[in-house]
């Protein structure tokens, strides 16, 4: 009966074996694809920040640059546009750069670049911000 028994044991092994090789499979695939997962979210997310970061960043040299030009010659109708650059810039200097959870960075991000859009306006320049994988390449 032992003989027997021992016998009912191996198939049962060979029979479980589908299964048991199935559930370390998936284990080992979700360890793999969560690893695999992390690295791709911080590559993308590093990506996209540049991209906002830069996108910023022009914004605010384009402010201060015609913020400098225009403190240089002070009357009625360039007090309005220092007023809309300060605004501006205030808002840049506002956004949080280092906190990348912020629930309301896209929102904020939308406000900034209308303000822009207002200050190109104010300004009569054409606002045509763009940023090429190909090369760099910002026109205004």
């Amino acid at each position: 009966m032992a003989a027997a028994s021992s016998g009912a044991d191996m198939f049962d092994d060979i029979v479980m074996a589908e299964e048991r090789f199935h559930g370390e499979g998936y284990q080992e695939g979700y360890a793999e694809g969560s690893h695999i997962g992390v690295v791709e979210g911080r590559r993308y997310g590093s990506l996209h920040g540049a991209k906002i970061g830069s996108e910023v960043g022009c914004y605010l040299g384009f402010a201060l640059t015609w913020q400098c030009l225009l403190h240089k010659c002070t009357d009625e109708k360039n007090s309005k546009k220092i007023r809309v650059l300060d605004s501006l810039i205030g808002m840049i200097q506002k956004f949080p750069y280092e906190d990348p959870t912020y629930d309301k960075l896209q929102e904020d991000l939308e406000k900034i670049r209308g303000k822009f859009k207002q200050v190109c306006s104010i300004l009569n320049i054409q606002s045509d911000f763009r940023i090429s994988t190909e090369r760099s390449s910002l026109t205004f």
